[in-house]
């Protein structure tokens, strides 16, 4: 009846009825027009980022129990939490795993270098990064939307077989080098920058960014590499920092449309998939993929090292 006179939906008037219950006139007067402000004050809003910042809890039970402890208010729902924690810009979301050996201050010099490196580009020029994934043939269960009450359940090989790929792809185009190989080794590191230089026939200089193993440095590639007429120059990425390597995007986005919740009868229909989508269906469809693999490494660098 309360609703209908005042023109608002029922679940309004429970709400504040709750609120009363719990808090009494003083929460009815936290009420403002764009909603409740919740059961917490400022103070204790504060507190619980600051604790949910210094404890990073990975469940809402957790962060429930928490409020319950320190400021004896109850949030009944999942939903009531999530909504608070959402309202409070907190996020469920996975650390980033970085390694212990950054180097905050070669990584600002090498992403100043490739800026400026960019800017300068001619147009006989191309930027590319390299690496190599090795793919196994078995698929990834992921969390997925499906009907309700069904059990979702995927067929697993045995995952012994894996393929080994050294590939190279260029950001500006979404064009791809990839190699299917026996072993990634400094003969294969090789046979990519052949495979490079082939696909820019007219281009004066090619720049290749790619990480420091061991057979990047090999002595048959430096030799390659002083071949005349040689259009291949190498810019080494710093070490621990795969994320200044954006090929290394491509690579999750490669698992995310072939392994997630997918499975292959036979390692060939993986490898034959695999390829082809690296191949031919990314230059395809870079416009669609492009913002998954970019060299946005400012932004990257500044969530990890603040600056």
């Amino acid at each position: 009846m309360i609703a209908k006179v005042l023109l608002i939906d029922d679940d309004t008037i429970r709400g504040w009825r709750k609120l009363y219950a719990a808090r009494g006139l003083e929460g009815l007067t936290r009420f403002e027009a764009g909603g409740s402000e919740g059961l917490l004050s400022r103070t204790q809003e504060e507190m619980l980022k600051a604790y949910v910042a210094a404890a990073l809890p990975r469940t809402t039970r957790q962060v429930g129990a928490y409020i319950a402890r320190e400021f004896d208010v109850v949030y009944e729902s999942r939903a009531g939490l999530i909504k608070l924690l959402h309202r409070l810009e907190l996020e469920y979301h996975k650390p980033e795993v970085i390694g212990r050996k950054l180097d905050a201050e070669k990584q600002r010099a090498f992403i100043e270098t490739y800026n400026d490196l960019l800017n300068s580009l001619g147009p006989d020029e191309a930027a590319l990064f390299v690496d190599a994934v090795h793919p196994t043939h078995a698929a990834r269960p992921v969390g997925c939307w499906a009907p309700a009450g069904e059990n979702l359940a995927i067929e697993q090989t045995s995952g012994r077989q894996r393929l080994n790929i050294h590939g190279a792809i260029d950001l500006e185009t979404g064009k791809t080098a990839m190699i299917d190989v026996e072993t990634v080794d400094a003969a294969s590191t090789i046979r990519l920058l052949e495979a490079i230089e082939a696909m820019y026939p007219l281009l004066v200089m090619i720049h290749v960014f790619l990480d420091n193993a061991r057979y990047h440095h090999a002595k048959l590639v430096r030799e390659w590499l002083e071949q005349p007429g040689c259009r291949v120059t190498l810019h080494f990425v710093p070490a621990y920092c795969p994320h200044l390597n954006p090929i290394e995007r491509l690579w999750g986005v490669m698992h995310k449309h072939l392994t997630h919740n997918k499975t292959y009868a036979t390692y060939r229909e993986f490898a034959d998939a695999t390829l082809e989508f690296l191949r031919e269906k990314v230059p395809k469809n870079w416009s669609q993929l492009c913002d998954s693999v970019t060299d946005n490494f400012v932004s990257s660098t500044q969530r990890i090292f603040g600056f």
